[in-house]
């Protein structure tokens, strides 16, 4: 059984990933790259500033640290004991790939368990906040797809990851609901 979910995976990883394009690798690479949403990070926080206030921007964004370091060693921990090879080393499909980045394992992606994590908790925190916020999970959609485009994982890393991060993105909502309480009471 496992066998053929493996093989699902590969087969789907090759499809995604030979859809990409030189004219467009520029692209791609840039999106992977977490500095390229700082732009979209500024935004965020000048509009939940607007919405919120400075103090509860500032506990918001000590949150959100919180749960980006918890989420990452998490992910860490997983790829040491996993000891999964990326796509981009895997010799058993090397002529079925296009590789732009190597790195060392794969499972699961910390990259797509980090904004999935955000995006929920910011999603469930501030969606009444903002009639479009769901907006917010195009994020982590187009930033996991390029970690596959250059491949770096297969989708079972990626939806693992949302999996993983999507829970620690509720987990924290739900321990920021508990300290809102005790620390920020309305």
């Amino acid at each position: 059984m496992w066998e053929i979910v493996r093989e699902w995976d590969r087969e789907l990883f090759v499809f995604l990933n030979s859809l990409g394009s030189e004219r467009f690798d520029w692209l791609w690479l840039q999106i992977t790259k977490q500095t390229s949403w700082i732009p979209l990070f500024i935004l965020l926080f000048y509009i939940i500033h607007k919405k919120i206030g400075t103090k509860q921007s500032i506990y918001l964004l000590f949150f959100v640290a919180l749960l980006i370091a918890f989420t990452d060693q998490v992910a860490n921990l997983f790829k040491n004991n996993f000891v999964r090879l990326r796509p981009c080393n895997n010799p058993e499909i090397v002529t079925m790939r296009r590789v732009l980045v190597r790195n060392s394992f794969s499972f699961f992606s910390g990259h797509a368990a980090n904004t999935m994590a955000v995006a929920v908790f910011l999603y469930t925190l501030l969606k009444r906040y903002f009639t479009h916020f769901w907006l917010l999970f195009l994020w982590p959609l187009i930033f996991a797809y390029s970690r596959i485009y250059l491949g770096l994982h297969y989708p079972s890393d990626i939806l693992f990851g949302y999996f993983v991060g999507g829970l620690n993105g509720y987990l924290f909502f739900r321990f920021h609901q508990l300290a809102q309480r005790k620390y920020f009471p309305v």
